[in-house]
């Protein structure tokens, strides 16, 4: 497929969304959104990225080259049924990157919705990691047309083609997040039991002392963990289907999700990542609120 990318847009301008449109905007591409309908924060945020508004999808559609899905897991299909419509709409062939941590399955119901309407679909999952000291951004990307993506050359967001089936990339991104997610809703949830239980100083210095970089770990990731818990529910429920569909229990990832719903209802979840950012809790602090009832 021969296709060069100028102008991309971007689904949601959130914390990720927002983090790929700088980074694409530093390669100098032209970079895209609708806002019609969506938060405060997330119009300030496409401000602060300087990202110029289409108005509604259908015009982001027509006016864009390639559309990239970042946004809740929940919304995912529901976006690309409005895209889908909007293929339909304009006539514009449009190539849809569904960037969503979803399960391999939800992906190719992704891709069917955006073949059948007539546009093209790349599967895609952003990790955001750190290697060798430096953050990157890695945009797994797999599908018939997924080397086109290659064309975008950053030294901070970086893609990676693995394989031309629609499914691959958002299966590695249900692996990783099972276990950067998934882990963490375990390590969260033994810190609560252990302050209920009475033993929450003698479990941290046993932690401290033979498991300091986990405990570190745990700790680090609890940081602004609860604004963002609503999307990990969904994530982890779509975690749990790909479990499924390769034969094994869904069971844990489940359970990683009923944590986070659990979460998802206490007040620290109420404050947007920047007002939980700006409150500057440890840790620790945020696992003796959860504790107390006082979060």
């Amino acid at each position: 497929m021969e296709l060069k990318i100028r102008k991309i847009g971007i689904t949601s301008i959130g914390d990720m969304g927002g983090q790929v449109a700088v980074r694409l905007k530093a390669c100098g591409y032209e970079i895209f959104t609708a806002l019609e309908g969506r938060s405060k924060r997330t119009i300030a945020l496409s401000a602060k990225a300087d990202v110029t508004d289409c108005g509604s999808v259908e015009k982001l559609v027509n006016t864009c080259d390639v559309l990239i899905s970042v946004l809740d897991p929940a919304a995912a299909v529901t976006k690309a049924r409005e895209v889908a419509a909007g293929i339909k709409a304009t006539g514009k062939k449009i190539m849809f990157v569904n960037g969503n941590a979803v399960a391999p399955r939800t992906a190719q119901e992704i891709d069917g919705i955006i073949r059948k309407a007539g546009g093209y679909c790349v599967d895609g999952s952003i990790l955001r990691v750190t290697s060798k000291g430096k953050s990157e951004l890695r945009l797994y990307v797999s599908g018939p047309e997924a080397s086109v993506l290659t064309q975008i050359n950053d030294e901070i967001l970086k893609i990676r083609v693995v394989g031309e089936k629609i499914g691959n990339a958002s299966a590695l991104k249900m692996c990783y997040g099972a276990f950067t997610k998934g882990a963490l809703a375990l390590g969260v949830e033994l810190l609560l039991a252990s302050h209920k239980l009475g033993v929450a100083e003698e479990l941290a210095a046993e932690f401290e002392d033979t498991q300091p970089e986990v405990y570190k770990w745990i700790l680090g990731r609890t940081v602004g963990m609860a604004p963002k818990a609503y999307r990990y529910v969904p994530e982890m429920l779509e975690v749990a289907t790909t479990f499924e569909d390769a034969g094994m229990t869904r069971r844990m990832m489940e359970g990683a999700a009923d944590m986070f719903e659990m979460l998802a209802r206490t007040p620290l979840a109420a404050e947007s990542p920047e007002e939980s950012k700006e409150r500057g809790r440890t840790g620790k602090q945020i696992v003796q609120a959860l504790a107390q009832g006082k979060a």
